[in-house]
């Protein structure tokens, strides 16, 4: 028989590391958007396929089209941008100005069927639309191959 010593606060030890591990890496994530003297945020994303294309609408309210790039290397499409908001309030001897500014960058891989020459892109009330065109993969058929 095999005897375990006993001991009570173990998984509270175990616990609170985990808890100290947690609270280190939101510290640094803090930190590193102090550090960039902006907050960062992530639109969010919505794809598509249809028979001819691809599509991937992104909601961006409030962010302008000369703040958007779109960029295409490697097969992977990159959508990065700045939003910069500010609402401005007087009336009287009330002044209130509240600023929302923000980085983001969403990264998605194309499929094989393709045509990254040909890809578009849209803003229409807050939403990037990005049309992916297909291309047809040509697939090689057999062929006997005469020996001279």
């Amino acid at each position: 028989m095999l005897l375990t010593r006993f001991e009570p606060f173990r998984e509270l030890r175990e616990l609170r590391r985990g808890f100290d591990y947690l609270s280190s890496v939101m510290d640094e994530l803090d930190s590193a958007n102090v550090e960039a003297g902006i907050s960062s945020f992530s639109p969010t994303v919505n794809s598509r396929e249809a028979d001819d294309a691809y599509f991937v609408e992104v909601d961006l309210p409030g962010v302008k089209k000369e703040d958007i790039s779109i960029d295409v290397k490697d097969n992977v499409l990159s959508i990065s941008g700045e939003r910069k908001i500010q609402d401005e309030i007087k009336e009287g001897d009330y002044y209130k100005v509240e600023s929302r500014y923000g980085k983001f960058v969403r990264s998605f891989t194309l499929p094989k069927d393709v045509d990254s020459q040909k890809i578009e892109a849209s803003n229409k009330n807050g939403v990037l639309e990005v049309k992916i065109p297909k291309q047809k993969i040509l697939e090689a058929k057999p062929k006997k191959i005469e020996i001279k």
